[in-house]
């Protein structure tokens, strides 16, 4: 019989073969932790035996981590779980501002705990960085003109020359504020110092930097508030 989870995995065919060599009848194997617990493992299983589960933005990160720790490679079988996360998380999640704000946000719980999710930290940061600093109008619109979406007279945005019904609307420069306000600040630090190096202009970064300053520091007055009175 083929166990594929062992077959695909160095730690899991390591761990196998020194606990086989331990004991007579059968054996017992302690695996390391890993994060995301037995609901990643399960899903770390699926992909083994080719069983259908949804990859998100969320689950990619645990998943990518828990690939790197159990070594799941590509010396261990073709199109492992190491390149298929990787290339889930650069041909999917990168190339979205909601999924890669999505992603980060996951990392936050991750990072205190993998030093293997930085680099991953890092991408996503840079990633978002961009898009802030880039017209969210041309975000997703493979014709443009003019660098502006394609559009009707009556302002309705065409893609391919197709109409969409969809009507062309013109984004502040703060579309992003509230977004990335749900950051923890030692994230919401690093990317904000990304996008300074972006070019993004100061009073952008000041009315962001506001935004958050207001968010958590009027939570906290009311709380202030309700224990006076």
């Amino acid at each position: 019989m083929q166990f594929s989870l062992l077959s695909r995995s160095g730690v899991m065919e390591k761990l196998i073969a020194e606990a086989s060599g331990e004991e007579e009848d059968g054996c017992v194997i302690n695996l390391p932790d890993i994060l995301g617990g037995a609901k990643t493992f399960e899903l770390v299983a699926k992909f083994c035996y080719r069983v259908k589960f949804e990859l998100n933005a969320a689950s990619v990160v645990y998943l990518q981590n828990a690939a790197e720790q159990l070594e799941m490679t590509e010396e261990y079988g073709e199109s492992n779980l190491v390149s298929q996360t990787e290339i889930f998380l650069d041909k999917v999640v990168l190339q979205n501002w909601k999924d890669s704000l999505r992603a980060l946000q996951e990392c936050d719980s991750v990072l205190p705990h993998a030093e293997e999710v930085f680099s991953t930290t890092t991408r996503l940061i840079e990633s978002l960085a961009l898009k802030a600093s880039t017209d969210p109008n041309l975000f997703g619109w493979p014709v443009v003109e003019d660098s502006r979406p394609l559009q009707s007279p009556g302002g309705i945005v065409l893609w391919n020359g197709i109409n969409t019904g969809a009507k062309l609307k013109t984004a502040s420069s703060d579309w992003w504020y509230e977004d990335i306000s749900n950051l923890s600040l030692p994230l919401y630090k690093r990317l904000i110092s990304a996008m300074v190096s972006r070019g993004i202009k100061q009073e952008i970064i000041v009315g962001s930097l506001t935004s958050y300053a207001k968010k958590y520091l009027s939570g906290l007055s009311r709380h202030v508030f309700r224990l006076k009175y």
